[in-house]
């Protein structure tokens, strides 16, 4: 005890440096909430995940990962099933921002799409990461 009164500065030190170190890791995972680009590449190009992009008609015509298949949100509980036949296949999930499709993950679990997840970011992560993007 007299060691720590007598070096508080270095506890201090040490206590603040520790923190900084953890904090990057800690703020990604807050700002993110979903999968990285990079993963979501893996993802595609290791287990043939399917990207549905879960924006209007027209913010999908505007500009969607290449490959992906458009389900609005208001069709999407109906639709999901006839476009998406597989359950078993990795269902990722995209809209402009990364909230609208956070609120159709709940739905798509529900329909038993165990191994959905939704791209952090949205559309907005994936064109800053320089990723492909095609018009329709």
């Amino acid at each position: 005890m007299p060691f720590l009164i007598n070096n508080w500065a270095l506890v201090l030190i040490a206590l603040v440096s520790g923190t900084l170190l953890l904090a990057p890791g800690l703020l990604q995972g807050v700002r993110s909430r979903g999968l990285s680009p990079g993963d979501a590449v893996q993802l595609i190009n290791r287990e043939k995940a399917v990207v549905v992009d879960v924006g209007e008609t027209e913010e999908f015509a505007a500009g969607h990962i290449t490959g992906s298949r458009n389900i609005p949100v208001a069709s999407f509980a109906q639709r999901l099933p006839e476009v998406v036949k597989n359950k078993t296949v990795p269902l990722i999930l995209v809209c402009a921002s990364g909230a609208r499709a956070g609120r159709c993950l709940k739905e798509a679990k529900t329909l038993g799409y165990e191994k959905a997840v939704v791209l952090g970011g949205g559309l907005r992560a994936w064109k800053e990461a320089n990723l492909p993007v095609e018009k329709s």
